[in-house]
């Protein structure tokens, strides 16, 4: 087996927990691999997968537009590489983002994930919170997902499987090499989603 790269894009958000849990992953999983910090057109072409942490995503997006990554990222994605958006990552992937208040944001999209998105569906930073959900689809049947003013699916396109809902909002979805969930996952002991996203990279290289 080759040895695979796992990028984590830092620009923002959540990047030295996503960094960790994605190396403990490939230490339970036994995989040989390498998890780099990644901002560069050249560091990202080199990737095997690709995680969107969370953050501000008009932040992302237009720090990535600045640099070029975003065409970069995109054509990655396009020709196979498995990607991992997390919440403000989820919002970057879609197609189609609209803030619960202020309605429609002109920010920069991938346009890969076929969903419509809901920003701050379950409100602001206050109103952040814990639920347990599960994700059968994936075999993960319990999980501590953290929101932190997190988005929602309200579409999904026909070749998108849902992998999880709360209180009847989409909150975690499969796309082909593509890995969406509105929550935190990197906020928690629990790998097992980290996992998940690093045997589909082992499993495409």
């Amino acid at each position: 087996m080759s040895k695979i790269n796992v990028g984590i894009l830092a620009i923002q958000g959540d990047v030295t927990e996503n960094f960790l849990a994605t190396m403990a992953s490939m230490s339970e999983l036994g995989i040989d691999g390498s998890v780099t910090q990644v901002k560069t057109v050249e560091q990202i072409s080199k990737l095997d997968g690709l995680i969107i942490p969370g953050g501000e995503s008009t932040m992302i997006g237009q720090m990535s537009l600045v640099n070029g990554a975003l065409k970069t990222i995109k054509e990655k994605i396009e020709s196979g590489m498995p990607v991992f958006g997390i919440c403000a990552g989820m919002i970057f992937l879609s197609k189609n983002s609209k803030d619960r208040v202020v309605g429609e944001t002109k920010q920069p999209l991938l346009d890969i994930l076929d969903v419509k998105i809901e920003r701050n569906s379950f409100g602001r930073q206050k109103d952040s919170f814990e639920a347990q959900i599960s994700m059968d689809p994936i075999g993960i049947s319990s999980f501590n997902g953290v929101f932190i003013r997190a988005p929602s699916i309200s579409e999904t396109g026909s070749d998108v499987e849902i992998l999880a809902k709360f209180n009847e909002k989409i909150v975690a979805v499969k796309q082909g090499n593509v890995i969406a969930t509105a929550f935190h996952p990197e906020l928690t002991r629990d790998i097992s989603l980290h996992k998940s996203f690093v045997k589909l990279v082992d499993n495409q290289s």
